[in-house]
This record gives C-alpha cells, structure tokens and sequence, in this order.
C-alpha cells in the first residue's frame, strides 16, 4: 500500500498526493533496478514535478535507499545519513548560506554527500535534485548531471543501485543536456481530468459551498494544481488570478504588442 504524503496546498490546508500513477509505477521501477543515467523531468511550472519527486523520496526510503533531496526555491537540503560527519559537514554550509543563490551553489555538496555515503558502505542511494537549473547556467546545469552520470557509471565504490532524478521547468538546459546524452529525458505535464477531480473532490470536503463546479474549475486550470491553489486563495475570483500572472510574468501591452504576430 503507497504511503502518500501530505503536500502543502494553501496556508493552513494540506492534501495527500493525488494522481500520477503512470508517475508513481515508474519511480517503483527505477528503485527495482535503478537508473543508467540521470533522468531529467521538465514540465509546465505548477504541474505537480516538486509533490511527485516528495512522493518518490518517501517511496524510495521505504524501498530502502539513502536519500539526498536538493530544492533551492524551498532551501531544503536533506540527506538521509546516520553519518555523524556528514550530518554536521551539511549543517555547518548551511549555517552560510543567505540568500536563494548562495544556497544553488551547495548543489555540488549533493555529489560530495553522496559519495561519502557510498564510502560509508550505503548501497543503495537516491539523489533528488528538484528546481535548481532556473539558478543555473546552461553550461553549469550540463556539468551537474554530467557529474551525475559520473556517479552511476564510474563510482570511486561499489553500490548496489543508484536512482538520480533532476526537475525543471527551466527549458534552455535542454537542448545542451540531451545534446551530450548524458542523461533520460522526461515530460511531464498537468494532471489527468480524472487524477484533477480527485482532488477537486478532496478539497471540496473542506472548504465552503461557494466553490465551483469542477467543470469550471476544470476549465480555468486544465489540471494545473498550482493555479488551482492560487485560485482556491483568491477566494476563486479567476479574474484576480489572471491579474496576478500577468504582473508576475511581465506581460505589458508592449510586450504583447511587439509579440503579437
């Protein structure tokens, strides 16, 4: 039975995992056999990457690996170690960090915790890097998950299994990634209608009557469950939605008058 976890889905209001399953069967496969390459999962922002790379972490602890999870937009750096040294190397770079793009650069700490946990005699290791490239060069995004590859194909020790996801909606880095084949590129896209609807009906048990229907609902977001978040705050007042993005991504009349054709 899958344990899901529970995501945050507005202030004060969380919600279990739903949906993904092709998503879920595919992370159960890579933890039977793990992965040749890294694999790279770009998708749309706000699609569900950051609740399905959460859920494959639990997944991939209860399949018995050592997990490192990186995600700088929400400076979280996770490492599951007993190591004493290794907890206390991470907590003290930790201590230095600041600002968002102090905390990107720590992403070359994810391949040295890594190998020390492999020195430690750990065979089975999990890397999870989530929304890192948008802080990244193009260059620098490549050499990360050439670092990666590295890792699973020329260990300085011996491991069992070796699963490396990385999530992006950051799309530059593509071409450059996949023009080396260092890596398993993925799409990933908003929820299945179905998938969508189950959440819809969760949050409809906790939340007043003057919610939409689903079909409107449904229709506004096109399974994106971080613009059903933003409309859920809004108090469903599509219009302030639509506002709010517009400012968020810069779109004037003079931009859209110069892209316009």
């Amino acid at each position: 039975m899958l344990k899901k976890v529970k995501l945050s889905f507005a202030p004060g209001l969380e919600v279990e995992f739903t949906d993904r399953e092709k998503g879920i069967k595919q992370i159960f496969e890579w933890a039977e056999r793990g992965t040749w390459k890294p694999v790279v999962v770009f998708g749309p922002e706000g699609c569900g990457k950051t609740s399905l790379l959460l859920q494959a972490v639990e997944i991939l602890r209860e399949q018995g690996y050592s997990v490192i999870y990186f995600n700088p937009l929400r400076r979280g750096f996770e490492a599951e170690v007993s190591i004493e040294s290794i907890r206390q190397r991470i907590l003290e770079r930790l201590r230095q960090v600041s600002t968002e793009h102090e905390f990107v650069k720590l992403i070359w700490l994810v391949i040295d915790v890594a190998l020390e946990i492999l020195k430690h005699g750990k065979k089975r290791l999990a890397i999870i890097v989530d929304d890192a490239f948008q802080f990244m060069g193009v260059k620098e995004a490549a050499a990360l998950i050439k670092g990666l590859l590295e890792l699973t194909e020329h260990p300085e020790e011996e491991y069992e299994k070796i699963v490396a996801i990385a999530a992006t909606s950051e799309g530059l880095s593509r071409a450059e990634i996949g023009r080396h084949r260092w890596a398993e590129i993925r799409a990933m896209w908003n929820m299945s209608r179905e998938g969508f609807e189950e959440l819809y009906k969760e949050l409809r048990k906790r939340v007043s009557n003057n919610m939409p229907s689903f079909d409107d609902v449904w229709r506004l977001i096109g399974g994106n469950p971080s613009i059903f978040s933003q409309l859920y705050q809004a108090k469903w007042n599509a219009d302030t939605v639509i506002h709010a993005l517009i400012e968020d991504k810069g779109i004037t009349s003079s931009f859209i008058n110069k892209w316009r054709d």
